[in-house]
């Protein structure tokens, strides 16, 4: 199952919080997703987790609580929604 971890505190490493997760079951990845320009964390991350019933025994006991200073967001992942692809820009 795919996990948005949302409402991280900026500092928090993917090691970190894999390591956090851990304790509830297997953890395949953790992608935090940082600032294309300052690679800045933008404060969110998708875990991925093999087992989907230690994945909701996550998602039911962290979503709200407090990690690292914040109150986290933590729920099923749900696919992008396909985007419009955007026009070139104009150079002058």
């Amino acid at each position: 199952m795919n996990i948005y971890v949302g409402n991280l505190n900026y500092r928090v490493k993917e090691n970190e919080l894999k390591q956090a997760l851990s304790e509830f079951g297997t953890v395949d990845s953790v992608k935090i997703v940082t600032d294309r320009e300052t690679g800045r964390s933008k404060g969110f991350a998708f875990v991925e987790m093999p087992n989907d019933e230690e994945a909701s025994k996550v998602i039911a006991q962290l979503n709200g609580a407090e990690y690292a200073g914040r109150q986290v967001v933590i729920r099923e992942a749900t696919p992008r929604a396909p985007r419009e692809p955007r026009e070139p820009r104009r150079r002058e």
